[in-house]
């Protein structure tokens, strides 16, 4: 299109419809009559010179129209044209020098499938000022369009400041390469920049595919799907309701079933079973609760303790919890990251979310430990 109205605007000049006699008498239409014979008849000669390849002939030209001074707003339009027609043919080496020039060169180039002079393009956009949001996302995409997928991952990484888009590319072209660390990376930045359920989503998927998650880790990634938004089928319900059920967290089991039900979600005769079930296993709990807690105050190692407190955070009672969690890491536990995870649940349940992650930053001593810590650590921080 720039070409095409440049052409247009060649030809107008080069057959005098822009300026006429070189007593400077304009044609009658308002806008011929803004140019002046001193401005258009060296534009004529600039544009004859770019035809026929000589540079340094236009590029004497544009100046000498340049110097007429007192440009009105047609003249200057023309002047613009007339310089990025210039920049276009001579694709910036002719010393003609604009950010109008800089642009239309790198909108050709990208436009002609010429990703990498695109790319290369991103000195000659920086040094004329034109180097925006848009040009960066554009350069990054040249990058994903020619297959360089790390290398608009490295792009995209070091430009995050160009804004959502930047960040969502980079995290597609993350995926392209096949390394799961880079995609988590930048599908946590997108996270961070926009915690929509649709981006969680892409993020819980990923942490979804880790090799080697136990139960408690298992049960954190869908109990961070259910936190943000992300379960709209009634199969996600059930499918975190039974990892509930089956970790002997009946109350918090309930609460994720009676959700469902309001959201008219759990439709169904099965939902109704299962949610009778979940009941059933909450007055069962609470009935034996108090012998609960005195056989995991009794017991030689804090693992019981902890279980309890993740009970009470289903209950709503975060004060007990803390206080169970606490005395269970005390004693010591078979699984240190799930009881710093653990209590980092009790205490964002409790509205103190410094020290929930201050224990999340404790959850370090396996990649998934840290890996379910980052997810927690990201939902809270996200302020949900």
């Amino acid at each position: 299109m720039i070409v095409k109205r440049l052409h247009a605007v060649a030809t107008a000049l080069l057959l005098g419809t822009a300026t006429v006699a070189a007593a400077g008498i304009m044609t009658a239409t308002p806008a011929e009559a803004a140019v002046r014979a001193a401005v258009g008849k060296p534009l004529q000669e600039a544009i004859a010179a770019v035809k026929s390849g000589n540079c340094q002939l236009a590029t004497a030209k544009i100046r000498q129209a340049e110097g007429v001074g007192g440009l009105s707003a047609e003249e200057q339009k023309i002047l613009s044209q007339t310089k990025q027609y210039a920049e276009v043919t001579f694709k910036g080496q002719c010393g003609v020098s604009s950010g109008e020039g800089a642009q239309a060169k790198f909108d050709a180039d990208y436009r002609a499938g010429k990703y990498s002079d695109a790319i290369n393009d991103e000195d000659l956009l920086r040094k004329y000022g034109v180097l925006n949001a848009s040009n960066m996302v554009i350069i990054a995409q040249a990058y994903y369009r020619m297959g360089n997928y790390r290398g608009c991952v490295r792009y995209a990484a070091s430009h995050t400041s160009a804004g959502l888009e930047m960040l969502d590319l980079q995290a597609r072209c993350a995926f392209e390469t096949g390394d799961d660390e880079d995609m988590r990376t930048a599908t946590e930045q997108l996270v961070v920049a926009s915690p929509t359920p649709e981006h969680w989503n892409q993020l819980i998927n990923l942490d979804e595919r880790a090799k080697g998650l136990t139960d408690p880790q298992t049960l954190d990634i869908y109990r961070i799907k259910y936190l943000t938004g992300g379960m709209t089928k009634a199969d996600d319900y059930f499918t975190l309701a039974q990892l509930l059920l089956a970790a002997h967290l009946p109350n918090e089991a309930l609460n994720v079933i009676q959700k469902g039900v309001q959201a008219h979600i759990l439709v169904d005769q099965r939902s109704q079973r299962l949610l009778a079930l979940a009941k059933q296993s909450v007055a069962g709990d609470l009935a034996s609760l108090s012998k609960t807690a005195a056989a995991a105050k009794a017991s030689k190692t804090g693992d019981e303790l902890v279980k309890l407190g993740e009970d009470y955070c289903g209950m709503g009672k975060y004060a007990e919890a803390i206080a169970a969690i606490v005395d269970g890491i005390k004693k010591g536990v078979k699984d240190p990251d799930n009881a710093q995870v653990r209590l980092a649940q009790a205490y964002n349940g409790a509205g103190q979310k410094p020290a929930a992650l201050n224990a999340l930053a404790k959850a370090d001593k396996t990649p998934n430990g840290k890996m379910v810590a980052r997810l927690w650590s990201l939902y809270i921080r996200s302020g949900r």
